[in-house]
């Protein structure tokens, strides 16, 4: 059974605009997945990257149009300037830490509820009543957003650690059991088809 390595930031505007597909790859390869959010800005800082605030102008209108152009294609709605942007992603991830360890909701629907929160509902997710609504939404209980906080911090550092130590410089990626890395929603065709064998 092939399985995937999630690596992603809730906060990240191409891990919303994955939507659910990755979960729907996943379901037709027969797939599992392991949920691994992280803190991007460091993973940025670690792997060379540069934080969108920090960019040449050129590369930040270039991300505007991008972000139009991609949300049109999948059909989500995205506020390119959304109210609660940038945010403490660590509430949100810690509680899909939480989640994924206790089971028995959607961790797809789970992460895309987050993510479309942020950029399409002009919810802050650093909220403790953001993120219970989302884990109660996703069939988790939203009583998870209190317990494992010390779990989550660690589970939370020790992904950003293995990220880099894996070869990950952005989210959202996708890392295959057999190392097939992908980076970015743009690439989940490409995933869908190694997975195929077609690739």
């Amino acid at each position: 059974m092939p399985h995937i390595d999630y690596f992603f930031a809730t906060i990240s505007p191409y891990t919303y605009l994955a939507g659910e597909r990755l979960e729907e790859i996943a379901t037709r390869h027969g797939a599992t997945i392991t949920y691994k959010p992280l803190d991007v800005i460091g993973l940025f800082a670690r792997t060379g990257g540069t934080p969108p605030k920090d960019r040449h102008e050129n590369r930040k209108e270039y991300r505007v149009q991008e972000l139009r152009r991609q949300a049109a294609k999948t059909g989500l709605t995205l506020n390119l300037q959304p109210a609660h942007w940038p945010t403490n992603p660590a509430p949100s991830s810690y509680a899909i830490i939480a989640a994924q360890a206790a089971g028995g909701g959607d961790l797809g629907k789970l992460v895309h509820s987050y993510c479309r929160a942020c950029w399409a509902e002009e919810k802050d997710i650093a909220q403790d009543d953001v993120v219970r609504s989302c884990l109660e939404a996703a069939g988790f209980d939203p009583a998870l957003a209190d317990k494992g906080m010390l779990a989550g911090a660690e589970a939370y550092a020790a992904n950003l650690e293995e990220a880099v130590s894996r070869g990950a410089f952005g989210a959202p990626f996708y890392i295959t059991d057999g190392d097939e890395r992908f980076w970015g929603q743009d690439r989940l065709d490409d995933l869908d088809l190694h997975l195929s064998g077609k690739l």
